[in-house]
């Protein structure tokens, strides 16, 4: 069963589950920051490229099994899956909220 997600990190799940880059972008600020994995992406225009050459490619869909609210974050674990190595892989994603929006996003295994 899935977890009930703040509506901006539920948007967010919905469009990676249609590989929708500009319902991916939506939820989040303009000026938000996103690391993923040791990169990090500034803004919408780091963010589409993050998305358009390490998640459309592949078909990486985030699947969230857990969510918990830490440190003013909340902290959304669960399966990748898609056409890349060692499919599915487990991720923590802790999301930072700021007026019903994403500021900001960290990705790791």
């Amino acid at each position: 069963m899935a977890p009930s997600l703040p509506k901006p990190i539920a948007d967010y799940v919905e469009a990676n589950a249609r590989l929708d880059v500009d319902g991916m972008l939506k939820p989040f600020l303009a000026d938000a920051v996103v690391l993923d994995l040791g990169g990090r992406y500034d803004g919408h225009a780091g963010l589409r490229t993050l998305l358009d050459e390490a998640v459309v490619p592949v078909r990486a869909i985030f699947t969230p099994d857990t969510a918990r609210h830490e440190n003013g974050q909340v902290v959304v674990e669960g399966p990748a899956h898609g056409d890349f190595k060692g499919s599915p892989i487990r991720f923590t994603y802790r999301f930072t909220l700021e007026n019903d929006a994403i500021k900001a996003l960290e990705i790791t295994l």
